[in-house]
C-alpha cells in the first residue's frame, strides 16, 4: 500500500497514544522526522510525500527501541525546549516542560536590566540559561556550571548551536561546595538541582532511570542541594540579587524554609501549567 509521511506519522501517533506515552503527538513527530533526517520545517513541508519501505523499516526499528524503555531524546539525541533546538545525551537530564517555569521566572527577574550576569547552576544541557539569554537583552551574560564535564561538553555545543558563544562561559562547579571567587558575582542564580530522594530513584519510571543518577539524586530527603546552594552561593550574589530553584512535587514549603533560614528575603513561589508549585525564589539582602 502506498503511504505518505503523514500517514505513517498519524498511525504512529495513534499507537503511541494507545501505549500511554505522554506527549505522544510530539514523540511521533520527532521519531518520524529523525528517521527521515528532517528538521521541523521539512517535516511539515514534506508530509504529503510518499515514504519508502526502507524508511518505514527504520521507523519500526526506532519504535521498538522506544518501547524497550529508551527515552526518545536519547534515541534522537535532540529535543526542543522553550523554542530552542538542543542536543541531549545520556550524560544530561532531559529538558522537560515543567522547567520552562524556571525560565519564565528568570526572564521576569532580568527583563528590566540592560546589563547583568546570570549563573545556570547544575546546567546539564544548558537549557535554562540558554532560554533565558535568548529572551533578555544582549547586555545579559551567562555562566553555565556543572560538576559533570560530559554535561558541560553538551552545554558548549548547545551554546554554539544557539549562537550565544559571545555571551556565555562554562565552568566546572560542585554545587554542594562553596563557590570559587573566580566565578565572580551574579544578579541571578538559576538552579534546577537533583531533588529526588535517594531511595525513590529505583522506583521511578524505567525511562527516568536511564538518565544520569547524579542529576537526580538529591540525598536522603531530596533537599541536599537546596541546603548547600542556599547556604554557600549567597557569596556569589550581588546585594539584591535573586536565587531561583526548580523544586519537586510537594517540596516548595521545605525549600522556602531553607532559603529563609539562609537569609533570603521576599520569598515567592510560582506554579507550572499543571498548577504544581514548581519554582521558589528569593532575594539576597545581606545585613549591613
Amino acid at each position: 500500500m502506498i503511504r505518505t509521511i503523514n500517514d505513517v506519522y498519524l498511525d504512529l501517533r495513534t499507537e503511541f497514544r494507545k501505549k500511554g506515552i505522554a506527549g505522544y503527538q510530539i514523540e511521533a513527530r520527532e521519531l518520524v522526522a529523525f528517521a527521515l533526517d528532517l528538521d521541523y520545517e521539512e517535516f511539515y513541508n514534506r508530509r504529503n510525500q510518499y515514504i519508502f519501505d526502507k524508511d518505514v523499516q527504520k521507523i519500526e526499528e526506532l519504535k521498538a527501541l522506544r518501547y524497550s524503555g529508551v527515552p526518545l531524546q536519547h534515541i534522537t539525541g535532540r529535543w526542543e525546549f522553550y523554542g530552542l533546538p538542543l542536543e541531549v545525551t545520556t550524560d544530561t537530564l532531559i529538558p522537560r516542560p515543567d522547567t520552562e517555569t524556571l525560565v519564565e521566572v528568570g526572564i521576569d527577574l532580568l527583563k528590566d536590566r540592560s546589563k547583568g550576569r546570570v549563573l545556570d547552576l547544575c546546567c546539564g544541557t544548558g537549557c535554562v540559561g540558554l532560554a533565558v539569554l535568548k529572551n533578555v537583552g544582549d547586555g545579559i551574560t551567562g555562566v553555565f556550571a556543572d560538576l559533570s564535564e560530559p554535561a558541560l561538553e553538551v552545554t558548549r555545543r548547545n551554546i554554539v548551536h544557539n549562537s550565544l558563544s559571545h555571551r556565555s562561559l562554562t565552568y566546572p562547579v560542585d554545587a554542594l561546595a562553596e563557590p570559587s571567587p573566580v566565578l565572580g558575582k551574579f544578579h541571578l542564580i538559576l538552579c534546577n538541582p537533583p531533588y529526588i530522594p535517594t531511595a525513590e530513584i529505583m522506583t521511578l519510571d524505567v525511562e527516568v532511570q536511564k538518565e544520569p543518577h547524579m542529576a537526580l539524586d538529591g540525598g536522603d530527603d531530596g533537599l541536599d542541594f537546596y541546603r548547600a546552594v542556599s547556604r554557600n552561593f549567597s557569596a556569589a550574589l550581588n546585594k539584591g540579587g535573586a536565587l531561583a530553584f526548580e523544586v519537586g512535587l510537594g517540596q516548595f514549603e521545605d525549600v522556602m524554609a531553607i532559603m529563609e533560614e539562609a537569609g533570603y528575603k521576599n520569598l515567592q513561589v510560582r506554579c507550572d501549567l499543571a498548577g504544581i508549585e514548581r519554582v521558589v525564589w528569593g532575594t539576597w539582602e545581606p545585613k549591613e
